[in-house]
């Protein structure tokens, strides 16, 4: 007998509903967020530049050799081995000497892969009757796309959560460190105690071991009085302070700029190690807090919170941080994967783009817009990765060959969940059962051998949210009055 409660259930949610809930919301926000980033491509001819405005997706076509553009359908897709894909068109328009000249509102700028089964896919909107005379099964749940006839699955990845410090006790000390990442790009920041209490500093392009102090001065906050106005009034916190101004030899800012700007850049001219230190901080010191000079204010606060704490781990105040804790792990679905991968691929047009302008101008050519955007240079990237699965960043078998030997088999294929953890090493911890599994991952569906629980799946009733806009958050914390704590 069938639990009615679970009739219910699938009869409104679907097994693969997280796959296409992170596609869908890809292509309504994700893809025009990219594009927004950019405003505007500055190109290198003088007093040209081109302005991007809105993305558009429409339902996926084929080009015939004759004939033209024509509607396809998934059946065909996988019986003539091409790609189900829709086009995307952008809203470029040229700006000469400051003044614009729109000329075509919408230009084809390439094609995306459609997922089976999303709101871009005719199925989307289908009876089971209907499916059937398409040639599909009408069982058939989508989540997956047809790339060359191949139906291939954007595995989910398991990773560590961004923007949240994890305090751990490893050898060398007590380590804060926070994966800080804005827009795709992700910059490792940490800072560290020693077991002699010393707080020292890292992040990228940088040595490992700056003085925090001297970073804190660099940062605005000067005064050996104003360091420890900003730290809590603990006895344990103020003594690591203490000792750390005691035996930092920079007293001011100045000198602190000096001796940290020689330490990135030694052996350079003044002019450029200023600009290379300001440079570092503004872009790879917690990035995710800005990159203007405006927000050092913060960076300064949320180092003071990393080192507090490193400094309270340390002395047994505070229990570390678990990373196997799935509080601390987020799960990129498809929909992520595509907008890394979207991100990729637009730089690259953005730069053809460019080179295009530069060559047409070199020729004494016409500027027209839909002359210098070229489809292969963000078509061939995408379709790249989407084949073979080499993924940005160097990820591999992120894009699979989905596994049809039984329905079942399938819908497991779909809610995997893959680690990017080294199948060689033996990563003990990362392998165990930990309990916060418990209504997420299945204990017992993991493969046995070296990648035994490092590949998982969600559990049956298991739902992966989407993920949401972090002004609304803002929002709502500043309509409960959550004062910021730092100095502006």
């Amino acid at each position: 007998m069938v639990n009615p409660l679970l009739e219910s259930y699938f009869g409104t949610n679907s097994l693969v509903k997280q796959q296409l809930d992170s596609y869908n919301r890809f292509v309504e926000v994700g893809m025009q967020a990219i594009v927004e980033r950019e405003e505007k491509i500055s190109t290198n001819v003088e007093g040209f530049e081109l302005k991007l405005g809105k993305a558009r997706v429409e339902p996926p076509r084929f080009y015939e050799v004759k004939g033209g553009y024509k509607t396809i359908m998934p059946a065909e897709a996988r019986l003539r081995n091409i790609t189900y894909a829709a086009p995307i068109f952008l809203e470029i328009i040229p700006i000469f000497n400051g003044i614009e000249r729109p000329t075509y509102s919408d230009v084809f700028i390439g094609e995306i892969p459609v997922m089976v089964k999303s709101k871009l896919c005719y199925l989307s909107s289908m009876t089971k009757d209907e499916l059937v005379e398409q040639g599909e099964d009408a069982d058939d749940p989508g989540g997956y796309f047809i790339i060359n006839g191949s139906e291939r699955v954007l595995v989910g990845i398991e990773d560590l959560v961004p923007n949240k410090i994890m305090t751990t006790v490893e050898t060398s000390g007590t380590v804060a460190k926070v994966f800080s990442t804005r827009h795709g790009f992700r910059a490792r920041c940490v800072v560290s105690r020693t077991s002699e209490g010393m707080l020292r500093a890292e992040f990228p392009a940088t040595p490992t071991d700056l003085s925090f102090v001297q970073l804190l001065r660099v940062l605005g906050i000067e005064k050996d009085k104003d360091i420890l106005d900003a730290f809590s009034d603990e006895q344990l916190i103020q003594n690591d302070i203490l000792m750390n101004l005691e035996a930092e030899e920079s007293k001011s800012r100045k000198e602190a700029v000096d001796t940290l700007s020689k330490r990135i850049s030694p052996g350079q001219p003044e002019e450029f190690r200023l600009a290379r230190l300001d440079n570092l901080i503004e872009t790879y010191l917690l990035p995710h807090l800005g990159v203007e000079k405006k927000d050092r204010a913060k960076k300064a606060f949320y180092l003071i919170r990393m080192a507090q704490r490193a400094i309270r781990v340390a002395n047994k105040k505070m229990l570390p941080d678990d990373k196997d804790h799935y509080a601390n792990k987020r799960v990129k679905l498809a929909g992520n994967l595509m907008e890394e991968l979207f991100r990729y691929a637009f730089q690259f047009l953005k730069k053809d783009i460019v080179y295009q302008a530069s060559r047409a101008d070199a020729r004494g050519r016409k500027l027209q817009v839909h002359t210098l955007v070229r489809q292969d240079t963000l078509v061939d990237r995408i379709r790249y990765a989407m084949a073979t699965g080499n993924w940005i960043a160097g990820q591999t078998g992120v894009s699979q060959l989905l596994d049809r030997t039984s329905h079942l088999a399938m819908l497991s294929h779909l809610r995997r969940v893959i680690s990017p953890l080294s199948k060689k090493h033996p990563h003990f911890k990362a392998r165990d059962l930990h309990g916060t599994h418990w209504g997420k991952l299945c204990p017992s569906e993991t493969p046995e051998g070296p990648s035994c629980s490092l590949v998982k799946n969600l559990a049956v009733l298991a739902q992966v949210t989407k993920g949401g806009d972090e002004k609304e958050v803002l929002a709502a914390l500043d309509r409960m009055g959550v004062s910021k704590e730092w100095k502006e």
